[in-house]
């Protein structure tokens, strides 16, 4: 067979001979007892994944039982409760007996029963809930509420114990000296939706563009390829939301220090940068930044113009605007972090897409995003740019709640009443990485690095410098890094150092929370 190198890279050519020297190569190690081949779960309820263990079909009389869902916790504590079974009078003298007591608890609704729990059994029924459901359950009565708000701890624990990573305990551990909440778990969890998120955005692209799966039969063939491509992804984006979050807390904290940013401070390694990646082990450190030109050409691929046949189709379907400034590309990075990434590139339609960061840079820098320094092109044949909604001054549903959750926020530092229960609780803190102040934002904005300085220079200079390659040409670039992403023969430990010694079968990737239509 042909060596890999002589057929050009992506062809349908290149991937027969990569799946056949996958299939003469050594079979795979076998899986190490204790872990689950599925690793990762979103707290949303619902799988695309059939379990290998599926409860049997329920009939119509199960399920119309069912549908109360949490309407027993309602019943209960709202004092409303279903008609008691009906007690034998036939021998009022005699005791009950065993059988009569039993049928006596199973014609009791089900929040009676649980009522007559013991607190702390109540507590771990809820804590085995989705975490979408342990929070939707606060909504169902002020004794729900408080019952889950007063655990918070113990909830959390069992969680963080049974359903998040071991990379994301490596990278935020829980705060010492301070009671586990609800705003901990949540932070962690919104990190790894976005960072899932990204990785299907990042993999679609990388399957239509890069190996032009571009028809169904190769869509479906493709398909366990791109899979592994997505899991090994999302732990590496996880690490960069770390990286953009911490970079700004580190950034600001820099300037109330000295006074000063980093375009006054002479230096030949980013000092915030190395701070940063200093946090890493070399295996965290050496992966993320073989994949990081990925990331970055991936984005600033969805920020340019579809299309480069010539200027009368670019004309044709209103294309005319270039890509934004490189200054609001490293804005978008280093203030808006990898959630703001992801907002973005979810925005169908190029000129809507351009509009959008236009409309974001705006509420950051309180002035027009400044244009990209090419020279203007004007539009082919008379015709003019199509003008989208975002263009015309109205606001993103994002940008009005943001509004709202300052506007709140707000109000309870002022001392006022808040309107939600939700401000009394540890959520109130707000989501990771969340918009900063005007303040914030103008001192950061003059002090951001080159685009090209972003993690590169100081992540390769802290490689070598740690030995964990000899040379720089040892680094794995392009066309390695995707064999690598796709390829089905993975280190052995590679389970149990991202996700841990326990993976229980319920912890499984979430294709519900992450699969949405895009452009």
């Amino acid at each position: 067979m042909e060596p890999l190198h002589m057929t050009e890279f992506g062809s349908d050519r290149y991937l027969e001979k990569f799946n056949q020297s996958q299939a003469n190569s050594a079979p795979p190690a076998a899986p190490t007892p204790g872990l689950s081949q599925s690793q990762f779960i979103l707290p949303s309820r619902g799988s695309n994944f059939p379990e290998a263990d599926a409860p049997p079909v329920k009939s119509g009389d199960q399920k119309r039982s069912e549908k109360r869902g949490f309407g027993f916790f309602k019943n209960k504590f709202h004092g409303k409760t279903s008609s008691a079974a009906p007690s034998s009078t036939e021998h009022p003298e005699q005791p009950p007996s065993s059988a009569h007591l039993a049928t006596a608890r199973r014609s009791l609704p089900f929040d009676q029963l649980f009522a007559a729990l013991p607190n702390e059994l109540q507590v771990e029924i809820i804590a085995s809930l989705p975490l979408s459901d342990v929070l939707n359950l606060r909504l169902a009565s002020r004794s729900l509420h408080a019952l889950v708000s007063l655990n918070e701890a113990p909830i959390t624990r069992y969680h963080l114990d049974h359903h998040v990573p071991a990379y994301a305990k490596r990278l935020f551990p829980a705060p010492e000296g301070v009671a586990l909440n609800f705003h901990y778990l949540c932070g962690i969890w919104h990190r790894l939706h976005v960072a899932a998120k990204l990785s299907y955005l990042i993999c679609e692209w990388v399957s239509k563009d890069i190996f032009i799966r571009n028809t169904e039969d190769k869509k479906r063939e493709f398909a366990p390829q791109r899979e592994r491509m997505r899991r090994r992804l999302i732990p590496k984006l996880f690490t960069l939301f770390h990286f953009f979050e911490t970079y700004r807390k580190l950034h600001l904290k820099y300037i109330a220090q000295h006074g000063y940013g980093l375009d006054k401070t002479p230096y030949t390694v980013n000092p915030i940068e190395a701070e940063i990646l200093a946090m890493y082990d070399d295996r965290t450190l050496f992966h993320v930044h073989e994949i990081f030109p990925l990331v970055m050409a991936s984005f600033d691929r969805r920020l340019r113009p579809p299309s480069y046949v010539g200027r009368v189709e670019r004309s044709l379907r209103g294309y005319i605007r270039d890509k934004p400034a490189e200054e609001v590309h490293v804005a978008i990075l280093c203030l808006g972090g990898l959630r703001e990434v992801e907002k973005i590139w979810e925005v169908k339609g190029y000129n809507t897409r351009l509009a959008a960061v236009d409309s974001w840079y705006s509420s950051v820098a309180r002035e027009p995003a400044p244009e990209p320094e090419a020279k203007k092109r004007r539009a082919m044949l008379g015709l003019k740019r199509k003008k989208s909604s975002l263009a015309l001054g109205k606001t993103t549903s994002h940008d009005s709640l943001s509004a709202s959750r300052g506007a709140g926020t707000a109000g309870v530092a002022r001392g006022k009443q808040p309107e939600s229960m939700v401000f009394s609780t540890s959520l109130a803190a707000g989501m990771p990485m969340g918009p900063l102040s005007k303040e914030e934002s103008k001192l950061l904005l003059p002090d951001l690095p080159k685009i090209q300085k972003i993690w590169s220079e100081t992540a390769e200079a802290m490689i070598l410098d740690r030995k964990i390659v000899e040379r720089p040409s040892d680094i794995r670039r392009n066309a390695q890094i995707f064999v690598d992403l796709i390829s089905e023969n993975a280190p052995e430990d590679e389970d149990q150092w991202l996700y841990g010694t326990i993976a229980p079968d319920s912890v499984r990737p979430n294709v519900e929370a992450i699969e949405d239509p895009v452009e």
